[in-house]
């Protein structure tokens, strides 16, 4: 008879508590169901996050982070309210009438300012002749002057669509992707460039994903919308172009510098030997070959790099402005001319020299200055005071407005359709923003 081993257990194996059958000691599942045996593991909790003073107030949707990091810019202060009349300086009504002289007041978005810093701001403008504002710019601004700044616009086609919606969301999409600093690459020139392009193209894919996420699918003449943005890092400019709005960097000691080169009819002519001032106010002026929207083919920015060796200003701006002085040397006059020295204050003068040559188009400029804003003019002379030999120039005179480039074509096709390269002629059918 065999003897039972001493301290041994005549326990029988745990039963599974789903189906029953016994299961081996230290087991953690049933080999039958596959029931958890034992104490299951508790669940990973989500960490608890505290959100940062600038975005406590956020309304933003449960899935989005509820911190941005510690070197995103942070949006534009808030606009201050309803500006009085610019007519005579009186209270506007809600009616946006002036209560005092009666003189309509633009709406905050056919005219709307931002200034993220004191180194930094724009003005965005419906202009003269246009019965709506279908420019947008969305800027950012580090508190540090010189440090870093993001520049976007946006000018949406004319004569479609929502393209006034489009446009600022396309803008503000852009900027959203903007607002950490570039990246650095893999530590090499090359690298960096990359990874900067690769950023860049980002950003113009989120504005294409937001106009397009406003377009009503079955419109046949969905918005679309140029895209220009200038990021500056310290001494660096990077820059992206899609359609014929631009960007500009103009040195306090030398010669101004078109960054960005433009996708239109007009560009194909002077690259083929046209006279610039001839391409730029030809029939084709304004057609541009690519942009943004629904019906884009090519959605991808060119990009450029430019290393600064001292102070200047760098300008984004829409055709509305540039229609009037496309040469560098022009645009720098006009901001030399400017009795204003603060970004805002000085594209408040852009706009109004525009508006002075016609105001054919909407308009927005957008600065960002490096290296400390330039000192103000003197005050012009009194009656009794001679005239100085040194006086500031006076702003220059704007020129006349171009006779066809923003003018009507009944002969030309519609401008929803793309210049197919094979059954049109040059520019024909291409869209046009102005």
């Amino acid at each position: 008879m065999t003897e039972p081993i001493t301290g041994s257990s005549t326990t029988a194996p745990p039963a599974c508590p789903s189906c029953g059958v016994g299961v081996p000691a230290g087991a953690r599942f049933c080999e039958s169901c596959g029931a958890q045996i034992g104490d299951a593991v508790a669940p990973l909790a989500p960490p608890t996050m505290t959100p940062a003073d600038d975005t406590a107030d956020l309304d933003a949707p449960i899935s989005a982070p509820t911190r941005r990091p510690v070197d995103a810019l942070p949006d534009p202060p808030p606009d201050p309210g309803r500006r009085p009349c610019g007519n005579c300086g009186g209270e506007v009504g809600p009616d946006l009438y002036c209560l005092s002289c009666g003189t309509k007041a633009p709406s905050e978005r056919d005219h709307f300012r931002e200034a993220p810093a004191s180194w930094v701001g724009g003005v965005c403008d419906k202009g003269v002749r246009k019965s709506r504002n279908e420019d947008a710019m969305a800027l950012l601004a580090g508190e540090q002057p010189g440090s870093r700044a993001v520049l976007v616009v946006l000018d949406g086609v004319s004569n479609l669509v929502d393209s006034d919606v489009a446009s600022l969301a396309g803008a503000r999409a852009a900027r959203e992707v903007l607002r950490t600093p570039l990246p650095a690459g893999m530590g090499t020139p090359q690298g960096r460039d990359a990874a900067v392009t690769k950023v860049l193209a980002d950003a113009a894919a989120a504005a294409q994903n937001a106009i397009v996420a406003i377009t009503d699918p079955d419109e046949p003449n969905p918005a679309s919308a140029t895209f220009t943005v200038a990021v500056l890092e310290g001494t660096r400019i990077s820059h992206a172009q899609i359609g014929d709005s631009r960007a500009y960097w103009f040195p306090d000691d030398g010669p101004g510098v078109q960054l960005t080169v433009d996708d239109s009819i007009a560009q194909q002519q002077i690259s083929e030997g046209v006279a610039k001032e001839v391409a730029e106010t030809g029939e084709f002026a304004h057609a541009i070959t690519k942009w943004l929207g629904r019906d884009s083919q090519d959605f991808v920015p060119s990009v450029g790099f430019l290393d600064i060796t001292g102070p200047g200003w760098l300008l984004a701006c829409s055709d509305g402005l540039w229609n009037y002085a496309s040469q560098p040397e022009s645009l720098a006059a006009q901001i030399a001319a400017a009795r204003a020295t603060d970004p805002v204050g000085i594209a408040l003068e852009l706009v109004a020299f525009a508006n002075a040559a016609g105001g054919h188009d909407n308009i927005t400029a957008a600065l960002a200055r490096v290296g400390p804003l330039p000192e103000a003019p003197p005050a012009p002379p009194t009656a009794a005071e001679p005239v100085a030999a040194t006086t500031s120039p006076a702003p220059a005179v704007p020129p006349s407005p171009p006779s066809v480039q923003n003018a009507p074509d009944p002969t030309a096709p519609s401008p929803t359709e793309p210049p197919t390269g094979q059954t049109q002629a040059p520019g024909e059918g291409a869209p046009t923003d102005g």
